[in-house]
């Protein structure tokens, strides 16, 4: 029986004009179906104990008014029930690839608890250099974050991310969006991603090789996270971003105690980045991009991740060998262009970017450029292709995910990349590098995957280290090779 036939129900129960030997009989809804029935059972709510009259005539106004009266509060407690029941049905939750989320039936409101654990081994050779370098082989957790994502009254969206590797607690994202302007633009304001480089924009949930290429040695110190204010366009085939950001989350912690307390101004920069698609579907694509970004140290001469400018590259994650390490001084502002490209079709994609860094300098030192560039290319073996949304590629979803029971074997996926960084300019020899990276990466499932690299150097100029024999380092000398594997969960 309907809740909304409930009023002629209880009054044929009650029996406004019949007889009088009175008792109490308890009814009973269900919360489910909205059925009365006189006896309890599962999802059976208590409605109250209604009262039969026999035997005697309703005759008097009073005894009439009384009857409707009680009638009237046995509807407004059925109305409140039935309200009751619907609140209880507006909260939806659900525990599937992307993590636990709760939302209301009406969508205004939302939450989602994500997370990732990267969990790395990586062995080294050739690693025998004068001094106590070395490439530290062994086992570390690369990344162990959690992410809390909410939204609001529908157009109101904020995220939460921190990393707990290395027993450190360090905060990744801190942001709110405003998503109501309409369905192709978003603000963004607090701690995120500047608008720079595609590889520096993917994450590394779904990047093909365990670490960014040496392309990065330029972008991580100055397009990495940042506290900002971000514009971000984007249609079924261009993505247009612009956003001015100060320093990072992280306090200035460089340059003499003096110099830090007396630092007025923090840095601050402009970056901007668009992509074009002419071609765009699920199984084939072509992306165009190009990126600029502008900074001003602060007053401490710290960049974007509260530190001095400095060119660093080290093997692994883990490791003390610095092939690279040259600091730049004297920073008056730094200016960056990064071109891309990239294609798919079906399971072969292929990549590549480049960067180019103009450096600034006063006090008398010359001004330097840099530059550092990749191409890559990838294969699915089981013919799945790669994910891509809004000017980044994104994970390999099987087809066929993984299971001895139901006989899949998930996505299998080869990778080759070369890259390069040169930090010499004339008189300033920051080094030069270049090497090859070969992946085999297998995702087990959505969420799932291992990672197999083996990197080796390949050209090395102008590096601080040398040789046990105390030769200057080069691609001739040098037989570094770098092998590592992932283990990886992300939600």
């Amino acid at each position: 029986m309907k809740l909304s036939k409930l009023t002629f129900a209880v009054a044929a129960i009650l029996g406004t004009s019949v007889a009088s030997t009175a008792y109490a009989i308890d009814l009973y809804v269900d919360v489910k179906t909205k059925q009365i029935y006189a006896e309890p059972g599962p999802h059976r709510q208590l409605m109250g104990a209604f009262e039969r009259v026999e035997d005697k005539a309703v005759s008097s106004p009073a005894d009439i008014a009384a009857v409707q009266q009680d009638l009237e509060m046995k509807t407004n407690e059925i109305k409140a029930l039935k309200e009751h029941v619907t609140e209880i049905e507006q909260v939806k939750d659900k525990m599937d690839k992307k993590g636990f989320q709760v939302e209301s039936s009406d969508k205004n409101f939302k939450f989602k608890l994500g997370g990732r654990i990267h969990a790395d081994s990586s062995f080294s050779s050739g690693d025998n250099f004068a001094g106590s370098n070395d490439a530290n082989d062994g086992t570390e957790i690369r990344r162990a974050r959690m992410r809390f994502e909410g939204v609001f009254h529908k157009d109101w969206l904020f995220r939460t991310e921190a990393d707990f590797a290395d027993d450190n607690v360090r905060v990744k994202d801190a942001f709110i969006q405003y998503l109501g302007l309409n369905k192709y633009a978003i603000i963004t304001a607090g701690q995120q991603k500047q608008n720079f480089s595609r590889e520096l924009q993917e994450s590394a949930n779904d990047m093909m090789f365990t670490e960014r290429s040496l392309m990065n040695i330029l972008n991580n110190p100055t397009v990495d996270r940042a506290i900002g204010l971000n514009f971000e366009s984007f249609g079924e085939n261009y993505v247009a971003k612009l956003g001015i950001f100060g320093d990072s989350i992280t306090p200035a912690r460089t340059g003499t105690a003096t110099e830090i307390k007396n630092a007025a101004d923090e840095g601050w920069g402009i970056s901007s980045r668009v992509v074009y698609n002419p071609i765009i579907d699920k199984t084939k694509l072509i992306h165009l991009g190009v990126a600029g970004n502008y900074r001003i140290p602060d007053d401490s001469k710290d960049v974007a991740k509260a530190k001095g400018l400095q060119m660093v590259y080290e093997t692994t994650n883990m490791s003390n060998l610095d092939l690279i390490n040259q600091s730049i001084s004297k920073v008056n502002d730094i200016k960056q262009l990064g071109l891309e490209g990239a294609g798919m079709y079906g399971p072969f994609s292929v990549g590549g970017e480049y960067t180019r860094m103009w450096v600034d300098r006063n006090g008398g030192e010359d001004n330097v450029a840099l530059d550092g560039w990749y191409a890559e290319t990838a294969y699915s073996i089981t013919g799945e292709s790669r994910g891509y949304k809004n000017g980044n590629f994104g994970y390999l979803d099987p087809a066929k995910p993984f299971s001895l029971k139901n006989g899949g074997w998930g996505a299998w996926e080869v990778a080759t990349r070369y890259s390069a960084a040169d930090l010499n300019d004339g008189t300033f020899k920051g080094g030069e590098l270049s090497n090859i990276t070969v992946a085999l990466n297998w995702y087990i499932n959505s969420n799932f995957r291992l990672q197999g690299n083996y990197t080796r150097m390949l050209d090395i100029k102008n590096s601080p280290l040398t040789t046990a024999s105390g030769s200057p380092l080069t691609g001739d000398n040098s037989s570094l090779d770098t092998f590592m594997i992932r283990a990886q969960v992300a939600y």
